[in-house]
């Protein structure tokens, strides 16, 4: 699939750059939902099992794209509950994550520890909130057990180094990652991680409940499924409790939503298909646009200027407190971001076109004329 043919599956009206919040639908999964939708409705066993099937290929394409093997991987109902099962199940010692992650991080790792009293949280505030190997080198103790990172910070916009944290924190610690500000649009070292979740209704647009984990062969000798249901066994039992299976599998509560599952396989067939380095390239491409678009217009960037340090979050911080000012601006000028503690989040995609870079141009332009 070329770069154009991938644009085309993008329907959105010009104007839409949140993208961190959530990905509007690509055309190819809409006509697999209506598909789908169909063949559960006949009552057919056969087309029940077609619609079906779609969450082993589901598994499938994920290990590819993670480049993992098929056994570490899981379906999950959303990111938060990836991050649940892996920080739960983490038996004794501190887990790190910076404060300023968004709460499907921190609440866990605080609730774990109130509850069952065996870890504790070691929430830190890295320099500029970014969760860089230095930062975390300096805030590791003995006692850290693991750390637990977003690839790309929702704030910031920053992107960890997952290679270079593996070796910040050794390979006695587990390193949990939260994919979901980048999978399948920037290319990552997803391999040194012990835990990788993300879920498919931002940059994949493959909508809400297609969510999806991965834990490494060390991640299921140390994490102890404490979620684990009917859908984790090695088979089902009755009439006595079942032990976890033996796979990522025992992370799951109940079977994945297969017509989530379908979801998912059209997107990721999609980004197979036209490569994550390609998308990550138009990526940025964009967000240096929107960098300089900021700098013509005296506007502070927040996210780091690095290309490889960033994948399609640009944060933007007017000064004299002007967020809100700025994030009126663009929605009254017709665009979609996120104004939210003191910054504008502006997200682009590899389907962000010209004529949503010229309206947010003018919006910032006519932004900077009123702020002086």
């Amino acid at each position: 699939m070329s770069i154009d043919e991938f644009r085309a599956t993008f329907a959105i009206e010009p104007g839409y750059l949140n993208w961190a919040a959530f990905g509007p639908l690509s055309t190819s999964v809409v006509d697999e939902v209506h598909i789908d939708a169909d063949l559960y409705a006949s009552g057919r066993q056969s087309g029940i099992g077609l619609v079906n099937e779609h969450a082993n290929e589901a598994v499938d394409l994920l290990s590819q794209l993670l480049d993992v093997p098929l056994s570490w991987m899981t379906h999950q109902p959303s990111t938060s509950h990836g991050l649940q099962q892996a920080i739960l199940g983490v038996r004794s010692g501190a887990v790190m994550a910076s404060m300023a992650e968004w709460p499907s991080v921190t609440i866990p790792i605080a609730r774990a520890a109130d509850a069952f009293g065996c870890i504790t949280a070691q929430l830190i505030t890295p320099p500029e909130n970014m969760m860089t190997p230095e930062a975390v080198a300096e805030a590791l103790t003995p006692e850290t057990t693991a750390v637990v990172v977003s690839l790309i910070d929702f704030r910031t916009g920053y992107r960890a180094d997952l290679g270079a944290l593996r070796d910040v924190i050794g390979e006695d610690r587990l390193l949990i990652v939260d994919a979901v500000q980048g999978f399948g649009v920037v290319e990552a070292d997803y391999a040194a991680a012990d835990v990788v979740t993300g879920n498919g209704y931002k940059w994949l647009r493959a909508g809400r409940g297609a969510g999806w984990a991965s834990f490494s062969d060390q991640a299921r000798e140390r994490l102890d499924p404490v979620l684990s249901g009917p859908a984790g066994l090695g088979g089902l039992v009755f009439d006595a409790i079942g032990k976890p299976a033996d796979t990522a599998a025992a992370f799951q509560i109940s079977p994945p939503d297969h017509l989530a599952c379908a979801r998912l396989v059209s997107s990721l067939q999609e980004i197979r298909a036209v490569g994550v380095g390609t998308i990550e390239a138009e990526l940025a491409r964009r967000t240096a646009e929107v960098i300089a678009i900021a700098d013509r217009f005296a506007i502070d960037v927040v996210t780091p200027r690095g290309a490889a340090q960033r994948g399609g979050i640009v944060a933007l911080a007017p000064r004299n407190d002007g967020a809100a000012m700025l994030g009126a601006s663009l929605t009254n000028a017709g665009l979609v971001t996120t104004t939210r503690s003191g910054t504008v989040r502006v997200a682009v995609h590899a389907g962000t076109d010209d004529d949503t870079m010229r309206m947010f141009e003018d919006a910032v332009a006519g932004f900077a004329q009123h702020a002086m």
